[in-house]
């Protein structure tokens, strides 16, 4: 009777010792992945390739094939409820739909969750069967910081952040009254508690992947970080000390597949990849077809209309790099609807590619997504010049901020330092006079100070009378403001005024070295 006493204290022992040690010994698991997704439901071909990638109802069947395998965990590393016309048309409600289906076990939100202002994204935060993370959101509840999943009886604790750029990456009214904090500080105030309570942290971060690895060097302790936001491939994990780094590129084209396994409350091995997703490969999902086809009727009914023709492919691929004719068409028209002497924009405002032959209303909407409003500004020839050392300021990380041009050329040498790449700037074939006003076209984002462009921001907000009235900017330094009419709707009227066009590259913007 001792003796079987003993062997029951001694069962009770152990069940103890496992509890307080997770359970975590020996186990596998493994962490799917996928990050700016956009509203890219469907396959498509990137330019200059040469077949269809993508597709999400063949992403959702191949993430179910491979939970089957193991215990694993579905992960959402932000962007996606804005971007193309299949979900933006919903306000997002598309992109949510999508992933409840896919039965995402966590997402962090993205700077872009934020474009159609607090109130849409509280509704879609609503909507979710899904935790939406963001530890250093303050000021919008909906937003949690973290969750623990149970996987295999591994405790994983899902920590997230967004980037604190986020306040120039939207327009300012979408988060007045929010406050975006410094990441790393973050996740430090957080990781204490979260070792105590999980076995394995997993950070899922919209930072980028340069800022991921430099928050690896910065905050020891996170086991791996799921990033998103610079839509970086990476095809295997990226190891900084004793912490791994994966993302899985753009637009639902990869899966991340990462597999780990744990002993004592640490990741003793792993192996990760990048599966491509490819239309040819095996049957999608039903269930994600069928929602994918219900949205994509609904924006075709919306956008089917045709807005004119090109006789050449208009060229959306590296806008944030160098001049191309796509940007040039967009920025021209601005200057010319707003009868400026030039036009600013920023090339992370173009979304896409339009290859040559009809253009519908709907290729346009994917373009120009964001609900901005074409503005001009009196611009001083020093504010243009500052303006565009920071537009190539960080070219080398194919930031947003690269800017297309109308009505101006540069040369710009991208080994200078930041702050003094510009060279030989000229406005109507004349050298700038940094003293002279000039009327300059951009869109509201950019006349706010969005994209870091502070000498928009600073002009505007100079004007003695300016204003910010129901998302509307008033003020004696604008000299036009279309706030009744999105940029894609005048872009749409502009191309079909025009019927056809024929833009091409002209040398506005030419790379230099010393």
């Amino acid at each position: 009777m001792k003796s079987c006493r003993a062997v029951v204290i001694l069962c009770l022992l152990l069940l103890w010792l496992s509890t307080v040690t997770g359970g975590a010994e020996g186990v596998s698991l493994r962490i799917l992945y996928f990050n700016d997704f956009h509203g890219f439901a469907e396959p498509y071909t990137p330019y200059g390739g040469t077949e269809p990638l993508g597709g999400i109802a063949w992403l959702a069947a191949r993430a179910q094939e491979l939970r089957r395998e193991k215990p694993s965990l579905l992960l959402a590393a932000g962007d996606f409820i804005q971007g193309h016309n299949w979900t933006n048309l919903s306000r997002g409600k598309a992109a949510v739909e999508l992933l409840n289906l896919l039965e995402v076990d966590a997402m962090v939100a993205g700077n872009h969750e934020f474009d159609f202002g607090p109130e849409v994204l509280r509704k879609r935060i609503a909507e979710a069967r899904f935790p939406v993370l963001g530890a250093n959101v303050e000021g919008f509840d909906p937003l949690r910081p973290y969750v623990i999943r149970e996987v295999g009886g591994v405790r994983v604790a899902v920590l997230g952040v967004v980037t604190d750029d986020t306040p120039v990456a939207t327009h300012p009214r979408n988060v007045a009254g929010l406050t975006f904090h410094a990441p790393a500080e973050t996740v430090s105030r957080h990781l204490g508690e979260l070792r105590r309570r999980a076995d394995i942290v997993v950070l899922l971060s919209h930072l980028g992947y340069g800022a991921d690895r430099k928050l690896a060097g910065q905050v020891p302790g996170i086991d791996v970080i799921v990033g998103g936001h610079s839509h970086t491939r990476v095809d295997h994990p990226t190891r900084i000390g004793n912490t791994l780094i994966v993302q899985a590129w753009e637009h639902g084209k990869a899966l991340g597949v990462l597999d780990v396994d744990v002993e004592e409350g640490k990741i003793v091995a792993f192996n990760g990849r990048l599966e491509d997703i490819r239309p040819r490969g095996g049957a999608p999902d039903a269930a994600v077809q069928a929602l994918v086809e219900k949205y994509r009727e609904q924006a075709d009914a919306a956008l089917q209309g045709k807005a004119g023709e090109t006789r050449v492919p208009l060229v959306g691929e590296n806008v944030r790099r160098r001049e191309t004719n796509l940007g040039n068409l967009i920025a021209d028209m601005m200057r010319e609807l707003a009868g400026a002497d030039a036009a600013i924009i920023n090339g992370g405002g173009i979304r896409s590619g339009i290859p040559a032959g009809t253009i519908r209303v709907k290729d346009v909407y994917t373009v120009l997504p964001f609900d901005n409003y074409i503005v001009a500004v009196r611009l001083r020839g020093h504010a243009i010049r500052q303006a565009l050392e920071h537009g190539v300021s960080r070219v080398e990380e194919k930031a947003g901020a690269f800017p297309q041009v109308s009505g101006l050329s540069f040369a710009f040498d991208p080994q200078a330092p930041a702050g003094s790449r510009v060279r030989e700037v000229t406005i109507g074939g004349r050298p700038l006079d940094l003293q002279k006003e000039y009327a300059v076209a951009t869109n509201d984002f950019l006349a706010a100070g969005g994209d870091g462009y502070t000498a928009f921001g600073d002009a505007v907000r100079s004007s003695a009378d300016f204003a910010l009235v129901g998302g509307m900017m008033k003020g004696e330094k604008l000299l036009y403001s279309d706030s009744g009419r999105w940029l894609r709707d005048a872009a749409v009227d502009w191309l079909r005024d025009k019927k056809t066009i024929q833009p091409a590259v002209e040398g506005r913007i030419r790379e230099v070295t010393r």
